[in-house]
């Protein structure tokens, strides 16, 4: 593994994405893309006595589901690396108490799901790992009453306020292929850590604001760092930034004389149809996690696009300082994922 610039990773072995899985709820499934989730929750408790271990049952049915697509027993899937929107991510902490393999908890907010594969990758290609196990998760009604208002009160939520998205997204790398692996053609070709950027924005409803200079910024620096143009990516996908956010981060990258209007899509622009009226869409660190299992990398594997730059972005903010006034700090890290024969 090699170093390029001030904070993009080159991967020498280029990992291996062996399978992937998604499990999404109702509200997803009536978005554009519900089609290509692989489980659909039936309910939002998914049959248990609280939303936050609905939550937890969720994520361990996609754990379950990627590493079961390639025959291998949970104990072969190398090491976890998850988390979740919950203090104490407690939903990807109690999903890894029953799994027993080795367990990194990170909190990146919505950024977690490329935080993870960055990390992930870094392990399997240093030889730390034969494979990483990475996920995210997220889930509107938990989330919901923990940053903003109960769903009792039936508040209303202004016009730049997003959906959390309920659902779970997990992708299984590897340093060699497998036979009986799902994806054959996929593979991390570099990876870069962001830096946290906030503008002082303090409306804990307007996440896409909070978090487009941080993903401006990864973008511009991903670039520079490996001498590469936005004409080099098929897609630049960015995780959750929502209608507003992704009109913000297009703005800011013109004004650095980056134009990548024809090849920016957002996951929360995506996941939800404007006919569901949820405002700016969606967002939770589910967002970007199901979109990548669910339709980024089948899209990559057949060889619709033969190198995507993928970013989930994240507001790393608290209730408790939302509560004192504090602004919100934004963070987006960035995977390159290519086709390769």
């Amino acid at each position: 593994m090699k170093q390029a610039g001030s904070a993009t990773l080159l991967f020498e072995r280029r990992p291996y994405v062996l399978s992937a899985a998604s499990v999404a709820g109702k509200a997803e499934e009536k978005g554009p893309y519900g089609h290509v989730f692989d489980e659909i929750m039936e309910d939002d408790r998914l049959g248990e006595k609280t939303f936050e271990q609905g939550e937890r049952k969720m994520l361990l049915k996609a754990l379950h589901r990627t590493v079961d697509r390639v025959n291998l027993p949970m104990a072969e899937a190398g090491c976890l690396l998850a988390g979740d929107l919950l203090n104490q991510i407690v939903t990807a902490s109690y999903a890894a108490r029953e799994l027993e393999i080795p367990y990194l908890g990170l909190y990146g907010a919505c950024s977690t799901m490329t935080e993870a594969l960055l990390l992930g990758a870094a392990l399997v290609d240093g030889g730390y790992r034969d494979r990483a196990l990475c996920a995210a998760c997220s889930h509107f009604s938990t989330a919901e009453r923990q940053y903003r208002f109960p769903l009792e009160m039936g508040t209303t939520a202004p016009p730049s306020a997003q959906r959390t998205v309920t659902g779970a997204g997990a992708v299984l790398l590897g340093a060699a292929p497998l036979p009986q692996a799902g994806f054959h053609h996929v593979r991390l070709e570099a990876a870069t850590m962001g830096r946290v950027r906030d503008l002082g924005i303090t409306d804990a409803n307007n996440m896409g604001a909070a978090m487009a200079p941080a993903a401006c910024d990864t973008i511009l620096r991903h670039l520079k760092d490996r001498g590469m143009s936005e004409g080099d990516f098929d897609w630049i996908v960015t995780g959750d930034l929502g209608d507003f956010g992704s009109r913000m981060l297009r703005e800011l990258c013109l004004e650095a004389s980056l134009d990548m209007e024809d090849r920016h899509l957002d996951c929360g622009s995506m996941i939800y149809s404007p006919e569901q009226n949820y405002n700016c869409r969606g967002s939770g660190c589910g967002c970007s996690a199901v979109m990548l299992a669910g339709y980024v990398l089948p899209q990559l594997e057949k060889g619709a696009v033969k190198r995507v730059l993928f970013l989930s972005t994240g507001a790393l903010m608290s209730p408790l300082s939302a509560c004192q006034g504090e602004s919100i700090p934004g963070i987006a890290h960035a995977i390159c994922l290519v086709y390769q024969e």
